[in-house]
């Protein structure tokens, strides 16, 4: 055995004897998030922005819209894509180099409860039906992980999204000095739990991600849907198990999506 699994088996059986007490090493309940800290509109050369901090988890999203041609299986689209950095001096696991699987991932799941709720309206940034549309981009920028990266990119995300500003176009397509709100439609909100031997915790710490059993990540949008999810983890959840992180994941979806809409209108953005 290996100083590294020796760690790992000491920090697993440190970590399963408190949630066999109901307890978290931070003295969460397992039903509670870490302190949520948002800062729309931190980057002012883009055109929409927020630093998260989620607990210690620490991310930046960048938003940037610029036109180009629609993809030509939905050419009534605007296109969106996301992408996800994590660099290395935000965790020493992460490495140097073109993204690996752990980043696509993160993308893609940020990327897909934005594109399936739908946030955007995406007709409404078509210029020229199959010709020419805006294009919004999505960087993350893992700055410091603590676990989650999951929920503190998407509340940095969505936040973004929300606090955008675009130019306005011409009748020919260029832009004007005036600016508008890019049009968002829902805030998607996933919440992710983690199982670590019979109990299911809310929003894990980097700690209890090394030991987790499974994990689950379900995003829900306004009107409570579930537009997303993803299952990760070596074991499984049980129907049972499933049905109450859904329950769950509704009604903090809707709190937390009250926490971004109170903060975007008390900064007036």
């Amino acid at each position: 055995m290996t100083e590294v699994d020796l760690i790992s088996h000491i920090e697993r059986d440190y970590i399963l004897n408190l949630a066999k007490k109901g307890e978290r090493e931070d003295g969460r309940g397992f039903d509670e998030y870490r302190k949520l800290i948002l800062q729309p509109g931190i980057i002012k050369k883009a055109e929409g922005s927020c630093l998260t901090n989620l607990g210690d988890t620490k991310v930046l999203a960048g938003i940037k819209v610029d036109k180009g041609e629609p993809f030509p299986d939905t050419p009534d689209q605007a296109v969106m894509t996301t992408n996800a950095e994590l660099i290395p001096l935000a965790s020493p696991v992460f490495e140097p180099g073109p993204p690996d699987e752990d980043s696509i991932e993160l993308a893609r799941v940020v990327d897909r409860g934005i594109r399936e709720a739908p946030a955007l309206d995406m007709p409404s940034l078509v210029i020229k039906e199959g010709e020419l549309v805006r294009v919004v981009f999505i960087d993350l920028h893992i700055l410091d992980s603590d676990g989650n990266l999951f929920d503190a990119s998407n509340r940095a995300a969505v936040t973004a999204l929300r606090t955008t500003k675009i130019p306005v176009l011409d009748e020919e397509g260029n832009p004007t000095e005036d600016l508008m709100p890019l049009p968002v439609l829902k805030t998607p909100i996933s919440c992710t739990f983690a199982k670590i031997g019979e109990n299911i915790l809310v929003d894990p710490s980097q700690n209890e991600e090394k030991v987790l059993d499974a994990r689950l990540t379900v995003t829900t949008e306004d009107n409570g849907y579930i537009c997303a999810m993803q299952k990760g983890g070596s074991s499984q959840f049980t129907v049972e198990e499933i049905v109450d992180c859904v329950k769950k994941s509704i009604k903090m979806g809707k709190e937390i999506r009250k926490t971004i809409s109170d903060l975007i209108k008390k900064e007036g953005l």
